[in-house]
């Protein structure tokens, strides 16, 4: 193999640059070429592919965000487009793609794949952490790192004023985000889309804090549940005498420097990515980590694997909330 295609899809998420830059470098060890893909699939249809070198991913791994650009692309759905998007890589000599980018992306990849038969490498680059066959994907542990700083911030805050806070964190339908925060930062409740609540469970527990003289209440909350705003109106019409605010962090936990675990991942994805690619069998695998060990499966059994909730760790997060 000498050339290769890069691009990410999807929500960008921290680390993926460390990603690319991973794979560039350690594809120029091995005498293969990069090529950039502007804006994932939707660069592939317009033939936005470019030339990158070692030069070109240069100072990015502390940076956030993704280099190539991101976007989401429905008509790729199509087979008639993957067949104009796979013409686009002929053009250019490609002979293998590298998607960095989460379950839809990596569904749209294997499509692509049994279309036209280029071999293709997946890393999971998504801050959701919702891939079953991987235990953790690029950029969750960094969205969760931005995630506990602002519990902090606000914890001072509402304990300065004895308020309750509800904080809103992103995960889609996969509530990791809200669980690690939740435990790491003390939160009194954790509401998540995996585990059904009761209003008036939530309503018991904050009374109860109250009665037990705590300053503050956390209540951490996955956006798969419901918004900040309609369970603050659900709890105000049940508890009188209480000052609830909301922070919904949105964006925030996309971006900003991935921390150092993200960082490794990234660049050990990004070295398996090219030794696959090297291969004459590699066909179409995606790369994931399980037991802090590097690991590549077969795209099509992989993404058959439920992604199961680590429930005891919800155990011992409703236990160190007493």
């Amino acid at each position: 193999m000498k050339k290769i295609g890069i691009l990410t899809s999807g929500g960008d998420a921290p680390g993926m640059n460390a990603a690319i830059r991973s794979v560039v470098r350690c594809a120029s060890c091995a005498d293969i070429d990069s090529y950039g893909i502007e804006c994932g699939y939707s660069g592939m249809l317009d033939g936005n592919i470019f030339r990158i070198d070692n030069r070109f991913v240069s100072d990015t791994i502390q940076k956030g965000g993704t280099i190539l650009k991101t976007a989401r692309c429905p008509e790729f759905k199509e087979k008639e487009y993957r067949q104009k998007a796979y013409e686009n890589l002929l053009a250019f000599g490609i002979e293998g793609l590298v998607v960095i980018g989460g379950d839809g992306s990596f569904r749209g990849m294997l499509e692509f794949y049994k279309d036209c038969g280029l071999p293709c490498v997946g890393i999971p680059g998504t801050i959701d952490n919702d891939i079953g066959y991987t235990d953790f994907t690029l950029g969750f542990d960094t969205a969760v790192n931005t995630v506990l700083g602002a519990v902090n911030n606000v914890r001072d805050t509402m304990t300065a004023h004895n308020r309750a806070c509800i904080i809103e964190v992103m995960g889609r339908k996969c509530g990791d985000i809200a669980v690690y925060a939740g435990v790491a930062g003390g939160a009194e409740i954790i509401l998540i889309p995996e585990i059904p609540f009761k209003i008036e469970d939530v309503v018991k527990t904050i009374k109860y804090d109250r009665i037990k003289g705590k300053q503050s209440v956390i209540i951490m909350l996955a956006e798969g549940v419901c918004s900040c705003s309609e369970l603050k109106e659900q709890l105000l019409e049940k508890i009188d005498g209480i000052q609830i605010r909301t922070v919904k962090l949105g964006y925030i936990q996309r971006g900003g420097t991935p921390s150092m675990s993200d960082r490794i991942f990234a660049s050990r994805c990004g070295a398996r990515a090219v030794e696959l690619l090297s291969s004459d069998k590699c066909g179409c695998r995606v790369i994931g980590t399980k037991n802090n060990e590097i690991i590549d499966l077969n795209a099509e059994e992989a993404l058959a694997i439920p992604n199961e909730f680590d429930k005891e760790l919800y155990r011992i997060a409703t236990m160190l909330s007493k």
